[in-house]
């Protein structure tokens, strides 16, 4: 990195970085690594709508969580209720891909169960994908941190292990935040962090951040790390898989987005997912303006296109959190023809994916 990014701009790569890993990363979903690299050869760009990118779930997540915190930054009881009515109107405008967890949760949702008793038990990647923005936001105040994400964890999933996944990801971002550190941290600094993410006994996740130490001292590539956790031809929906797998990008290549999001790209598997992850915690360290820049501008989404991602990082960054805040408007009705034709072109891909290479 060269000159070191500001506030405002850490919080737009952050959002921004969530789109572009998503973006990026969403053609290649599901596909086992060995096929992806027959099918898509290069540096990872756009493939999802020609030579361009729409961002899917995990992007959608990640505002929603934005703007609930936009809109209710003091209690994190009114926080649930409006990330609750986020997901009950996404789920009407038909949106593609939407995990069978999140799914039952919101139907639940929609049935009156509150926000607090919504969730299944699930230790899938939807609370993870989110937690970022609440790290970042609330990296001062501790206490703030883990109220929101346990809100924003529950009302889809109540496996504790989804609650120290989302942690991992929502202290790392909140450390960037806080220290803005200009090169990479000590291993024992990074680890750290992760250990204090379980809120229990937690053997597994402890077992995962004794791997990336040893991966990190044996200076394996993120592939071979993730090899090394069973996930060798993709990166499969287990929190304890996506997370390390993309906080050992995120930690291997520091302060260098593109590698970061390729890293994880390339291993195959829940690529969206691990992109937007990835992207997310290396946005926050490099700021907007490190971004590559065809990245960038190769997403046409809409409503809530790049302009919009980034007002709210912008939004954000403001802080003084306030009763009554204001989050970031745009055309929410364009979402229903938006997502129905992110669902023609899915299939497409869908239909793409029966012809060779194989």
């Amino acid at each position: 990195m060269s000159e070191a990014p500001g506030r405002s701009a850490r919080f737009c790569g952050l959002v921004l970085g969530t789109a572009v890993g998503d973006a990026l990363g969403l053609p290649a979903e599901g596909i086992s690594k060995r096929r992806a690299r027959k099918m898509f050869r290069g540096r990872p760009r756009h493939r999802f709508l020609g030579r361009r990118g729409m961002v899917s779930d995990d992007t959608d997540h990640s505002v929603f969580v934005a703007q609930s915190l936009l809109s209710q930054p003091i209690s994190s009881d009114r926080f649930s209720r409006r990330l609750g009515w986020c997901l009950r109107l996404w789920l009407l405008t038909l949106p593609a891909g939407v995990g069978f967890a999140t799914l039952r949760s919101i139907l639940r949702l929609c049935v009156g169960i509150s926000p607090a008793r919504s969730g299944v038990y699930s230790a899938g990647n939807g609370p993870a994908m989110r937690a970022a923005p609440i790290g970042a936001f609330f990296c001062e105040s501790p206490d703030q941190l883990d109220a929101y994400l346990e809100a924003s964890t529950r009302i889809t999933h109540t496996d504790s292990r989804a609650l120290t996944g989302a942690r991992a990801v929502a202290l790392l971002s909140a450390w960037v935040m806080r220290e803005q550190p200009a090169e990479r941290p000590s291993i024992d600094e990074f680890l750290s962090v992760l250990t204090v993410a379980a809120t229990n006994e937690d053997r597994e996740w402890a077992a995962a951040v004794d791997r990336i130490r040893a991966a990190h001292q044996r200076r394996l590539s993120v592939e071979e790390f993730a090899a090394e956790l069973g996930q060798g031809d993709g990166v499969g929906g287990y929190v304890y898989h996506t997370v390390p797998v993309a906080v050992y990008a995120w930690y291997a290549h520091f302060g260098d987005f593109e590698r970061t999001v390729s890293a994880v790209i390339e291993c195959g598997g829940d690529t969206d997912t691990t992109g937007a992850i990835a992207g997310a915690l290396a946005g926050v360290v490099v700021g907007e303006g490190g971004i590559p820049r065809d990245w960038l501008d190769g997403i046409v989404d809409w409503p809530r296109s790049r302009s919009v991602l980034k007002a709210i990082g912008g939004r954000l960054a403001e802080g003084d959190p306030k009763p009554g805040g204001s989050p970031v408007r745009y055309f929410w009705p364009g979402l229903l023809p938006r997502n129905l034709l992110f669902l023609i072109v899915v299939l497409l891909h869908g239909l793409r994916r029966l012809a060779p290479p194989y």
